[in-house]
């Protein structure tokens, strides 16, 4: 989620969390639900050097992808740029230009960026190529009024833009490319655009592509005949096959090994497969649905995805935000989590403050990790209040791995972790707050000149906005 979208999130958390007693928890905040939209800010890009496959392009809530590779959104003419090179999308905050890991770099003006928020008039130059990018007016991004998609629950701006996106593809035979962190809800988004489909009657399968050993990759995915290699004693269908007339899901396809994407492209290009040890191919009638923890588009340039199979997954595209990015979700999905455990009454047991806490929590597994708590919270509850933060566990593998005691004092090893904690804190801070010492200091509690201090002193910037005003 943009970071403009940060105080409406935390604003919202705490209206859910007043509502915690009512039976139903209706739409909390009228900028959110009742407008039905958000407003990002779009550009056109024109090419002011160099040669490409159209002289301009729109720029709005969906990716512009800027490469040499023919399935890019804009195709430049260019050996020095990589295959696919930038992204442009429109946001809140202005476009956002994104390089993709390419070979030779993305800059605007002399400055090289990774990423970077463009609410002005740029150029930005890739290769040879010099890009203009031209702001334009607000655009209205549909909200979905509801707050579910199958099992998912949301009410943040991130989570309402996704389930409009979702009811519109469930309808359609559109491939499609779930990406998000772990925890997210990867397959549930899946199961859910399958359950909202006219396939709903017929199978939903999953094939777990990071937990296939390479030597058996093809095999998994298409099937093998008896005696087809070393160990293949029985025939074995390919889960196309058990999915025929439904949906299949590719979860982490990007642990596939390289050597197989061409035969997957083929059979999602065919509609055909061939068993292993087979010399005939069968014909398969499914829908496809991935999902990757990885940046599958930065991966194509490193080499290890192609950019065929990934411009044919990814006809459309939904990214699943982080649950730190929709804290004002984590009322509506604790309340949802109770009645799935069997138990919706154990929501109003539940302590506001707990709920403060909670966040408050950066939630590194996501929906999962919050999964996980609840699951506990409630078994070492059965009756009188659940602290669910009294649950939270700390991630101490950072401290294990990195801080090792072999031959350290105490004071040592305290004062390394501690200025490691601080350092890892303020940069963090430092990156949410745009470098205002002012914001920076209200976040964390603290006089202005301490936040100076801790930020020269470790190291995070050199020079630092101030503003008393903001």
């Amino acid at each position: 989620m943009d970071a403009s979208y940060e105080r409406i999130v935390r604003r919202q958390a705490r209206k859910l969390i007043r509502h915690l007693a009512s039976d139903t928890i209706a739409p909390v905040d009228s900028t959110i639900v009742a407008k039905s939209h958000l407003e990002v800010r779009g550009a056109t890009l024109t090419i002011s050097k160099g040669q490409a496959s159209k002289a301009t392009i729109d720029v709005g809530p969906e990716p512009v992808v800027v490469g040499r590779n023919d399935a890019c959104d804009l195709v430049v003419e260019d050996g020095k740029v990589s295959a696919v090179h930038v992204e442009f999308v429109a946001t809140a905050e202005g476009v956002r230009v994104r390089d993709l890991n390419s070979r030779n770099g993305t800059f605007v003006g002399d400055a090289r960026v990774v990423e970077v928020f463009l609410p002005k008039i740029a150029f930005v130059t890739i290769g040879d190529t010099i890009i203009e990018v031209q702001p334009k007016g607000p655009e209205a991004v549909a909200l979905s009024e509801l707050q579910n998609f199958g099992p998912l629950v949301g009410a943040s701006p991130g989570m309402l833009v996704v389930f409009e996106r979702l009811q519109k593809v469930a309808k359609s035979e559109l491939t499609v490319l779930v990406t998000g962190d772990t925890g997210t809800g990867k397959e549930l988004v899946a199961q859910a655009i399958h359950e909202a489909s006219a396939r709903a009657s017929r199978p939903f399968v999953v094939v777990d592509c990071g937990a296939i050993p390479a030597t058996l990759a093809e095999s998994a995915l298409f099937g093998h005949e008896r005696g087809a290699f070393t160990g293949a004693v029985d025939r074995r269908a390919s889960p196309f096959v058990e999915a025929d007339g439904g949906t299949i899901f590719l979860d982490e396809l990007g642990e596939l090994p390289l050597e197989v994407q061409p035969k997957l492209l083929r059979a999602l290009a065919e509609q055909r497969i061939k068993a292993v040890g087979s010399n005939a191919y069968r014909p398969v009638n499914v829908r496809v649905i991935a999902a990757t923890r990885r940046d599958l588009v930065r991966e194509v340039n490193a080499g290890t995805f192609r950019s065929d199979l990934y411009f044919r997954v990814a006809q459309v595209r939904v990214d699943l935000p982080k649950l730190r990015d929709r804290l004002g979700d984590v009322p509506l999905i604790v309340r949802k989590m109770f009645a799935e455990l069997g138990d919706p009454n154990a929501f109003d047991r539940v302590a506001p403050d707990s709920f403060e806490r909670l966040v408050r929590h950066d939630w590194p597994g996501n929906v999962r990790e919050l999964r996980n708590v609840v699951a506990v919270a409630l078994a070492f509850s059965t009756d009188g209040p659940i602290d669910l933060a009294g649950h939270l566990t700390p991630l101490s593998s950072s401290v294990t791995e990195s801080a090792p005691t072999r031959g350290r004092t105490f004071q040592d090893a305290k004062r390394d972790i501690l200025a490691r904690f601080e350092r890892e804190y303020f940069m963090a801070l430092h990156a949410e707050c745009n470098g205002n010492i002012s914001e920076i200091a209200r976040r964390a509690a603290m006089e202005r000149a301490h936040v100076r201090g801790y930020l020269r002193r470790h190291g995070v910037v050199q020079t630092t906005r101030d503003s008393s005003t903001e």
